[in-house]
C-alpha cells in the first residue's frame, strides 16, 4: 500500500511560520512594507477596468507619495539614532566632569570642612559699596565681605568658610546675596556660584545631568566654566 505524504501540508506550515517570524515584533505587523505597496500596484492595475486605465500622472503621484513617506520614516529613525548617540557622546564627556568644579547661576554653595566656597558677582555699570552677605540655613547672618567699589563687568570673591567671630562654619549649604550702589540706587546684583560635581545622570527628559554636591542637578547648557 502506497504511503500517504502530507510534505505539501508540512510545507505550508513552514513558510506560514517563517512569514509569522518576520512580524515577530508586533510594531512591525501594521507596517506597509515597500514589497507590499508594489504588490497593491499591480493588483491595482491588472483589476483596473480596461476601458479606465489608470493614468500615468496618477500611478506616480502614488509612487511618489510612498516614496516620501519611506524617505520621511527613515530620515526619522536616522535623527533618533543621532540624538541617542548624541546622548551618549555628552554623558560621555559630562562623567570626566565628575570630581572638578563648576561655575553655575545660583545663590547657594555647598561649604566643605577645610576648603572655602568661590563665586563671580557681575555688575552693569561701575558700583559702589559692594558688599556679600552670607546666611546658613536658619537665615542667620554668618559673615558680610566688603567688597568695596567695582568696575563694569565681573569679579571673583572667595570665602574661606570662617565667621564674623573668626570661627570656622560647620559645613553646608549657604546662601549669598550681593547689594551695591549702582547710579545712586541701591540693588541686589547677580552672581555665579562655584560647586563640586559629584556625579552625572542620564535617561530623564533632561538629558545630561550633573549632580552637584549639596546642591542637586543642573544642566550642562547651565554651566558658565569648568575649573
Amino acid at each position: 500500500m502506497e504511503g500517504v505524504s502530507n510534505n505539501s501540508y508540512i510545507d505550508g506550515m513552514k513558510w506560514k511560520k517563517e512569514d509569522d517570524a518576520r512580524y515577530a515584533d508586533p510594531d512591525e505587523q501594521g507596517k506597509l512594507q515597500q514589497e507590499d505597496f508594489f504588490r497593491l500596484l499591480t493588483e491595482q492595475l491588472n483589476m483596473q477596468d480596461p476601458s479606465k486605465p489608470v493614468e500615468n500622472d496618477q500611478m506616480i503621484a502614488q509612487m511618489t507619495s510612498f516614496t516620501m513617506a519611506e524617505g520621511i520614516t527613515g530620515l526619522s529613525e536616522r535623527f533618533d539614532q543621532f540624538a541617542t548617540d548624541m546622548t551618549s557622546n555628552q554623558a560621555l564627556q559630562a562623567s570626566t566632569m565628575v570630581g572638578r568644579k563648576v561655575l553655575v547661576p545660583t545663590d547657594k554653595a555647598n561649604l566643605e570642612a577645610g576648603v572655602g566656597v568661590s563665586g563671580m558677582i557681575a555688575t552693569p555699570q561701575t558700583a559702589q559699596n559692594v558688599k556679600i552677605s552670607i546666611k546658613d540655613s536658619t537665615g542667620a547672618t554668618v559673615k558680610t565681605i566688603d567688597i568695596g567699589d567695582m568696575p563694569q563687568g565681573t569679579k571673583e570673591f572667595e570665602w574661606d568658610g570662617t565667621t564674623t567671630t573668626g570661627e570656622q562654619a560647620p559645613a553646608g549649604n549657604y546662601t549669598f546675596s550681593v547689594n551695591a550702589t549702582v547710579g545712586g540706587q541701591t540693588e541686589e546684583l547677580p552672581l555665579q556660584m562655584h560647586a563640586r560635581v559629584q556625579s552625572v545622570s542620564t535617561g530623564g527628559e533632561r538629558g545630561v545631568v550633573l549632580n552637584l554636591k549639596g546642591l542637586g542637578g543642573i544642566t550642562l547648557s547651565d554651566v558658565s566654566e569648568i575649573s
